[in-house]
């Protein structure tokens, strides 16, 4: 799988693909949350011209499998926004194309953040989540992360975990 994807600094040509993916990856959470996840609402552009997001691309043949006839060398299959502080990398954004979901994807996207922290020198990796996308409940802990606090932000309900990055 690994052979197949790409991470490359996210260009203003990906932003509508970017949005795009976005929005298909958190619309099922719409009704859950009541209302649209914060990642829907972000500015990608200033994201994009600050140097904090990475794109996965797909550079050789169908894998993951992608249906449709859209599925090219180059598409983006997911992307993470990275802001690092003086003591941790800030994971604010991750999402996989649906359609890429099951196949690793985001795998090599964290490990691109455990990566970026300790080229930084930063000791861990944080991200939060919304309480009611009990999927990432789940999954973050799976790969190392621990849940650190729970609160309400900005309306939303959010679920903070942190892993080390040591070797």
């Amino acid at each position: 799988m690994e052979s197949s994807i790409e991470l490359t600094p996210a260009a203003p040509r990906d932003l509508s693909n970017i949005v795009a993916l976005v929005r298909a990856a958190y619309s099922p959470y719409v009704e859950r949350i009541g209302r649209e996840p914060a990642p829907m609402g972000a500015d990608y552009g200033a994201a994009i011209a600050s140097g904090h997001v990475v794109v996965a691309r797909r550079v050789s043949g169908r894998t993951p499998p992608v249906t449709g006839s859209s599925a090219t060398q180059g598409e983006v299959l997911g992307l993470i926004v990275t802001e690092a502080f003086a003591d941790h990398l800030l994971i604010e954004n991750i999402a996989v194309s649906p359609e890429a979901q099951g196949f690793g994807v985001g795998g090599i996207l964290l490990e691109h953040a455990y990566a970026e922290a300790r080229s930084l020198g930063l000791p861990e990796v944080r991200l939060y989540t919304n309480a009611k996308m009990t999927e990432n409940l789940n999954y973050y802990p799976r790969r190392g992360f621990v849940e650190v606090e729970r609160r309400h932000e900005s309306g939303f309900d959010r679920v903070y975990f942190a892993r080390s990055v040591a070797e």
